[in-house]
């Protein structure tokens, strides 16, 4: 059994920026774990709200966790460890995917076969960030021309309040009329529940599928206020970070909003679908800056799940991966062994 670590910078098309800053280039850390003659691969991104800020101290708390013994554990028993250990789920999600990854490869299956899951068949939505009219006039054709995509999330929330997010989505509107597309909103925690209420309504007569996360992680409460009547479906993102907390959400939501850098890896995620369903709630699965690496990891769960947000691979000049492809609109890892995806051999060699 042996690890090997690899930090590589993530460099975007277009940067993102969503209600709490903007996203640019980002270094993310790579583990490439071998035992019996298979290669499990997996990736951390780096984020503040996740535990660890850099690839450094991702790799850090990592070689730090393997250290401690991980041979003759289940991949369940390793990650309820690390979940007592306080390991950033930014930082373990790299080996949970590596051991997922490692598994299906052993067991001579992609690794949604090997999870139960069907292939991926949901389209991805495709993200915008907030920006100005005239920049979205721009960005519009450059993300949907020659593509295969059939939904935009549009960021929103923006800090120069709801009237730059009409004028912003009213572009957006303008903008992809001579394209058949579906809207999502994605406000990112940026309104109070006042604003959320108004902005629904408006959003709801602009046909959008449904608005995510409308209240400041911390501000559940206004959850209560915001569902009875809401005008869209209600879906949360960073007030769910696991399984457990989504009992008390449940009532007030109308799904959640996984992503394997905020839970830790595929062991989580699982427990996530689960126990949203069994709360009779939607599932949706997105990412952050994330490679191909990562994307196919999450895109083996896809064939359980309402809506998909993978697409920051699409984002990158170069991918350092390679392995899911966008076809007919879906985020399609490739029909082999494991989770379908490696790092380019340059970015290890």
């Amino acid at each position: 059994m042996s690890f090997s670590f690899h930090k590589v910078t993530l460099k975007k098309r277009f940067p993102l920026a969503i209600s709490r800053g903007v996203r640019y280039d980002s270094e993310n850390l790579f583990v490439r774990y071998e035992k019996d003659g298979y290669v499990g691969w997996g990736e951390g991104a780096p984020g503040g709200t996740e535990g660890a800020s850099t690839a450094d101290e991702i790799q850090t708390v990592l070689k730090e966790f393997i250290a401690t013994g991980i041979e003759g554990f289940s991949i369940q028993e390793l990650y309820d460890r690390a979940s007592e250990m306080r390991i950033p789920p930014c930082a373990y999600v790299a080996l949970d995917t590596a051991f997922w990854d490692w598994k299906a490869k052993k067991a001579h299956l992609p690794l949604r076969q090997l999870l139960g899951f069907s292939r991926a068949h949901t389209p991805t939505s495709v993200t915008i960030g907030i920006n100005s009219p005239e920049v979205v006039k721009k960005r519009v054709p450059l993300l949907l021309d020659g593509t295969t995509v059939q939904s935009l999330k549009i960021k929103l929330g923006s800090p120069d309040g709801i009237e730059a997010d009409k004028a912003m989505f009213e572009q957006v509107v303008e903008s992809t009329k001579t394209y058949d597309i579906k809207l999502r909103v994605d406000a990112n925690g940026g309104w109070d529940v006042s604003q959320a209420q108004h902005m629904m309504k408006w959003l709801a007569q602009r046909k959008v599928d449904y608005i995510e996360q409308p209240l400041k992680e911390g501000e559940e409460d206004g959850l209560k206020t915001l569902y009875n009547g809401r005008a869209l479906p209600i879906y949360l993102d960073e007030s769910c970070r696991f399984s457990h907390n989504i009992p008390a959400f449940a009532p007030y939501v109308d799904g959640v909003n996984m992503k394997l850098m905020k839970c830790g890896g595929i062991t989580e995620a699982l427990r996530i679908i689960g126990t949203a369903k069994a709360h009779g709630l939607k599932t949706m699965i997105g990412c952050m800056s994330e490679s191909s690496i990562a994307i196919a990891a999450a895109a083996s769960l896809t064939g359980n799940i309402d809506y998909i947000d993978l697409d920051s691979h699409y984002n990158l000049a170069p991918d350092p991966a390679e392995g899911v492809p966008m076809v007919k609109g879906v985020t399609l890892p490739f029909d082999i062994p494991g989770h379908g995806a490696i790092l380019k051999q340059e970015y290890y060699a």
